[in-house]
């Protein structure tokens, strides 16, 4: 099984790739494309002179390198806002896709924690949407995962036909083998974490209402079809 998970920055996506990725039976992948993304555009992101030395550039390689089958089962770590005009998507066909979305007023105020400048394209909202048009999926919204996760875990592997292994529920401290090298600048909470911390407190204020207003439409159309427990 291959599943394919998407999100956009700040969506506790590293900890679900850790949950997966402390399974004996799930090799894991870390955003393969965020090197030829930041060929692609241009863009000045921390540490990008290692993120472009530590991962090929040229979407077609990456394409097959995660069109390749895994050994047993695999859970691949996208940013859909790494899927820029003229990356392919084709690998992703006959995946299985799982959309992990975060309140948007928490994700500005996390992100904006590690970045000064920040674009709606950069907290990846409508990205999101235009691939869960494209292959569909479960959607999960993180809230519901930190609020209960062995029930939200065990939810997940039912509906993909994967057996629950409680080995999800925690992991080691410092990081996993598979982390880009990103890591250091973005990871640092969660590799003091050793599993999901739990519900989050009050929503933070967010000064960009503009970035609030264009990423809630898309933010509320995914929570209407985010799995319950």
């Amino acid at each position: 099984m291959k599943i394919v998970a998407w999100s956009g920055p700040r969506n506790l996506s590293t900890a679900m790739m850790y949950a997966f990725g402390n399974r004996a039976d799930v090799e894991v992948m870390d955003e393969p494309f965020y090197a030829a993304y930041l060929a692609r555009t241009g863009l000045d992101h921390p540490m990008r002179d290692a993120i472009l030395a530590s991962q090929p550039t040229d979407p077609a390689d990456v394409a097959r390198r995660c069109a390749a089958p895994p050994m047993r089962h695999g859970y691949q770590k996208h940013m859909a806002h790494h899927m820029v005009d003229g990356m392919p998507l084709d690998w992703a066909e006959g995946a299985v896709h799982l959309h992990l979305i975060r309140h948007p007023a928490r994700v500005i105020a996390s992100y904006g924690a590690k970045r000064d400048e920040i674009t709606e394209a950069d907290i990846a909202f409508a990205a999101q949407a235009t691939l869960y048009d494209r292959f569909g999926g479960l959607v999960v919204d993180t809230a519901d995962l930190r609020q209960d996760p062995a029930a939200m875990l065990r939810r997940i592997c039912a509906e993909i036909g994967l057996p629950f292994d409680a080995a999800m529920l925690e992991w080691p401290a410092g990081g996993h083998p598979a982390d880009g090298v990103w890591a250091a600048h973005w990871y640092g909470a969660v590799h003091r974490s050793t599993g999901f911390a739990g519900p989050e407190g009050p929503m933070p204020p967010v000064t960009r209402g503009d970035l609030l207003r264009a990423a809630l439409t898309f933010y509320e159309a995914m929570r209407a079809r985010a799995l319950q427990v």
